[in-house]
């Protein structure tokens, strides 16, 4: 083997383990652990002089950080009592280090506009998640809407000190980090070419420079850790890859801070704040407190938990949400989870379909047990992986394991309107024992002619009809998808299991627009 080819394989070993790094971690820690490091590392240059700022300190930094979280801390201890409303505190976390990041901490003269600065900001980056909520739903990326708030009151903005060119290297890994994650790349790609289109246009038409413009706005702005770390806030977000496109390149073009209105200048944070009026205009406008009605086994270590109170939500076969379950002892894995609706729209009740392990996160195990009654509350409603409106469109649905659930949902809902589809469906698990919702795919295939194969990588015994021992292979799919290249497939489980399957479509020629994966952002 060359020695580009030892390099090129060793990358990809290197990525292929940082992807199974990240699906360890919940998406929100991840936050937390990425926004410390910087924090961190911006202690370690304060101890050197070497920020490029006005000087100051290791400790008027770390009165900056203490000042921040407690300003933060306490306004949401009285908020969230005001409104008897659950407390989440990631989310507390997340938004005060941010606020760190951007704030500049005091230097020798400054600390009486410092400290109206960053407690008026704390105290409006916790308010805005109660004051400005449309049904229990935030509506504004709290540390953006503070900071704008803060400059109409009192005249002060953010520095944004975490945008320097030293912190640049940094602020790129961290950022990288959550985008992986989230898988938010589309997104912002998308931001950065707006924002660098609008800048460099803006530079030209006024007579400056465009290429010192455009290399400053790496080097000397936020605009590496505000486009990966803050626009990417799945809370503030459009639901669709579509309109989260569309954000990204209406936030992008507001971004070019000499984009202005009279008086009034373009900021980071303005641009952010107009961009998640956008976002909520198109989102789904609330969060809803639903109650465990029932739990259900439905396969081995495989659970469905059906929640009553969810009467009026909408949502298209499919979708996920965010659920958040305050806990006693909460682990690195947090208390939220995006699950996929295992319900179709026509039932009454939400239910989700979970694995359990022997090693399961402290939220699994307390849905698990938590008595029945136990509210939760589910939010967020977005995604992509939906039946295509064309209903001539032939189609392959490969599941594996739990990524069985959006499948659940989509022929649950085609037995429930009567309608009929082309659809072929494979199921992967190790044994028979591991096979969920059994029951509705026998229905299905009787009644509108669905087509289902269970596939068996580990069994004790092979049942006869349509159960089959092996993997998903090139010959397999010809065989059972004779007509692939005119069909499109959809595509649901283990990232590993759903990396392997396209690689086998790519190699027998079927086309990437025909194929979609199933994603929600902090899978664990």
């Amino acid at each position: 083997m060359s020695k580009t080819k030892k390099i090129i394989s060793l990358v990809r070993q290197g990525y292929v383990w940082l992807k199974g790094f990240l699906n360890t971690i919940a998406m929100y820690r991840l936050v937390v652990y990425v926004l410390i490091g910087l924090l961190v590392v911006g202690f370690t240059y304060s101890l050197f002089g070497s920020l490029g700022l006005a000087p100051f300190t290791p400790i008027n930094f770390l009165i900056s950080c203490a000042v921040i979280l407690g300003a933060s801390w306490l306004t949401n201890k009285i908020f969230a009592k005001v409104f008897e409303a659950p407390t989440n505190t990631e989310s507390v976390y997340i938004t005060a280090l941010i606020l760190m990041c951007i704030v500049t901490p005091p230097s020798q003269g400054t600390f009486l506009q410092y400290f109206s600065l960053a407690v008026w900001a704390s105290v409006w980056a916790m308010a805005s998640k109660y004051i400005f909520a449309v049904g229990k739903k935030h509506i504004f990326n709290p540390a953006a809407i503070a900071l704008v708030i803060t400059w109409l009151t009192i005249h002060q903005s953010a520095s944004w000190w975490i945008g320097r060119g030293d912190m640049l290297p940094f602020a790129a890994i961290g950022g990288l980090l959550i985008v992986m994650k989230i898988r938010r790349f589309d997104m912002v790609l998308t931001f950065m070419v707006s924002a660098l289109v609008s800048i460099g246009t803006i530079a030209l038409i006024s007579g400056a420079d465009p290429i010192f413009a455009l290399s400053t706005t790496f080097t000397d702005t936020a605009f590496v850790f505000f486009g990966t770390i803050m626009l990417t806030e799945p809370l503030t977000t459009p639901p669709t890859k579509r309109l989260q496109i569309i954000y990204a390149i209406l936030v992008g073009f507001l971004f070019a801070p000499n984009l202005h209105i009279g008086s009034v200048y373009s900021t980071p944070e303005l641009a952010l704040v107009l961009g998640n009026i956008f976002s909520y205009l198109v989102s789904p406008k609330r969060k809803y407190v639903l109650a465990l009605k029932d739990r259900v086994q439905l396969a081995n270590n495989t659970f469905e938990y059906v929640f009553a109170g969810a009467g009026n939500i909408r949502f298209r076969p499919g979708q996920y949400m965010e659920w958040l379950l305050p806990h006693a002892h909460v682990d690195s894995r947090g208390n939220r989870r995006y699950f996929t609706l295992s319900s179709s729209p026509t039932e009454n009740e939400l239910r989700i379909g979970v694995r359990q392990y022997d090693q399961s996160s402290s939220f699994k195990k307390y849905l698990h047990d938590m008595p029945i009654g136990t509210p939760i509350i589910a939010a967020q409603l977005a995604g992509d992986f939906v039946l295509p409106k064309d209903t001539t469109k032939k189609l392959v649905f490969i599941a594996g394991g739990i990524g069985i659930t959006p499948f659940r949902s989509m022929i649950q809902y085609l037995l429930d309107t009567g309608e009929k589809r082309n659809i072929t469906l494979l199921y992967v698990n190790k044994d028979k024992e591991d096979v969920a919702y059994q029951d509705v795919f026998d229905r299905a295939h009787a009644k509108l002619g669905v087509k289902t194969i269970y596939l068996f990588s580990n069994p004790k015994e092979v049942p006869e009809g349509s159960f089959r021992r092996g993997r998903i292979t090139d010959e397999l799919l010809k065989e059972v998808v004779p007509d692939y290249q005119e069909s499109t497939f959809y595509i649901s489980g283990p990232d590993a299991m759903v990396s392997d399957i396209k690689s086998h479509l790519k190699t027998i020629s079927v086309r990437s627009r025909q194929i979609k994966t199933d994603y929600f952002p902090g899978l664990v």
